[in-house]
């Protein structure tokens, strides 16, 4: 059995599904199970519906015509498309603490409209499938709207019911990145949640891989729209694409967690290129048996805080963390980053909401404090398996961002713990162009030898 997931690009126009069903047709021997995302853009519109800045009909149309370009029926999502106009009627006047919770019930229309529509296509096509709305095959979670974790106890019950669809000899076609609370509400599993709900349902049945399907060739050495010699890498393991999932926003952050555990492979794929390799995700141990190469890529994340509080309180006092991470915590702001001095600390998130009173509590509890703030921050990160141990990486990264012309590059922050697979830091965002191609240009030219 393996689990395929085909994201928004792959699903983008008629002409795209067809060539998906095509990918299912020669992989039926292997027991598939798909998840879809929702067709490209629609998520982004369906957000813009809940705020009253396009019409219904924009959504409507857009699923209408796929319909029509795969000669298929229209009343396939008649039953969908007359509960979200429902739903959306009762958005706007929401008070604002039900606002998180009505938004997801909305945007969870795009993948349950396109979970209807491929699994119709593919029975046009004789192959036998069936949509499922993720909660309606168990996946359970709990109430964070936006960025909900799914529940542990609802992992039986999610093999239960896939291993029932699969021995009926059906594909089923599952709807990523939604999920149901206990209440009976529809959660978000956040940013590419779709990758998440594949490898849930991967390590519930111990699928013997993870197909992950998109518009690029498998995980690039940096981002081809800054690089334009980047180049494909062929395999890389769990903690490498750990590292570069949360950095770069390829896949969900905790796609992999279920994998590792698990010990299957994932692999992402190529719609537009289905006979390319793509990029294997395995145990270094394999890796190391077939030869790896240190430096495996460049990547980045903007648009993030960088945070300084300075006290001269912290000299030779115990607990001074404890307090600020202590308000971290009660403002749900996760930390990307963290750097101490003997009377400061500096710390990195992307987590805009309730920074500010974060920030205001700081600067209360925390007497004689100094907390600054500064915003279009981004940070670069070099990932490769060991590359702690590289002698002399360390001095070609900063002297690849010192010559970089013009005037070099400013290094606001720099991170290196006990892992082996990351080294990054904090660079102004219109300052990430230049970081990625310098680095790029020295670090893989020099660190890529098996």
């Amino acid at each position: 059995m393996i689990v395929m997931k085909f994201g928004g690009s792959s699903l983008r126009n008629a002409g795209r599904i067809k060539q998906v069903a095509h990918i299912i047709k020669g992989r039926l021997s292997l027991s598939p199970m798909v998840v879809v995302s929702a067709f490209d853009g629609v998520t982004e519109k369906l957000i813009a519906l809940s705020h009253n800045k396009i019409h219904f009909s924009v959504i409507e149309n857009i699923h209408k015509k796929i319909i029509k370009d795969l000669s298929l029926d229209e009343t396939i999502i008649s039953g969908v498309i007359s509960e979200l106009k429902c739903s959306y009627k009762g958005s706007p006047s929401l008070p604002l603490r039900d606002k998180p919770k009505q938004l997801d019930k909305i945007i969870s229309f795009g993948e349950r409209l396109s979970a209807r529509i491929v699994s119709s296509y593919l029975n046009q096509k004789g192959i036998k499938a069936q949509a499922f709305d993720a909660y309606d095959i168990g996946l359970l979670t709990d109430s964070h709207f936006g960025q909900a974790s799914p529940l542990k106890e609802s992992y039986p019950v999610i093999k239960k019911e896939v291993l029932s669809i699969i021995r009926k000899k059906i594909v089923p076609v599952i709807t990523g990145f939604i999920g149901r609370d206990k209440q009976g509400n529809i959660t978000t599993l956040g940013r590419n949640g779709s990758d998440y709900t594949a490898t849930i349902i991967a390590a519930c049945i111990n699928a013997r891989e993870v197909q992950l399907w998109s518009d690029s060739e498998g995980i690039m050495s940096a981002d081809p729209r800054i690089v334009k010699d980047a180049r494909p890498i062929e395999q890389i393991t769990f903690d490498e694409a750990s590292e570069l999932a949360y950095y770069s926003r390829r896949f969900h952050p905790l796609t992999l967690l279920e994998c590792i555990r698990k010990n299957i492979p994932v692999r992402i794929l190529n719609t537009y290129n289905p006979t390319s390799a793509g990029t294997i995700i395995r145990p270094l141990s394999i890796l190391r048996r077939e030869g790896n190469r240190p430096v495996k890529c460049i990547v980045y994340k903007k648009d993030i805080f960088l945070l300084t509080i300075t006290s001269p309180r912290m000299l030779m006092q115990y607990g001074f963390l404890e307090k600020i991470f202590k308000v971290f915590a009660k403002y749900k702001i996760i930390i990307d980053m963290i750097a101490t001095s003997e009377i400061s600390v500096s710390v990195t998130t992307d987590r805009k909401y309730h920074l500010n009173l974060a920030l205001e509590e700081l600067s209360r509890r925390i007497i004689g404090s100094d907390v600054k703030i500064k915003e279009k921050q981004a940070i670069v990160c070099v990932i490769g398996q060991d590359i702690k141990y590289l002698s002399g990486l360390s001095g070609d990264i900063f002297m690849a961002l010192k010559q970089s012309r013009p005037g070099g590059i400013d290094i606001k922050m720099i991170s290196q713990g006990y892992t082996r697979t990351n080294i990054a830091f904090v660079v102004d965002n219109c300052e990430v162009r230049r970081a990625v191609k310098a680095l790029h240009k020295t670090l893989l030219a020099k660190w890529t030898t098996p």
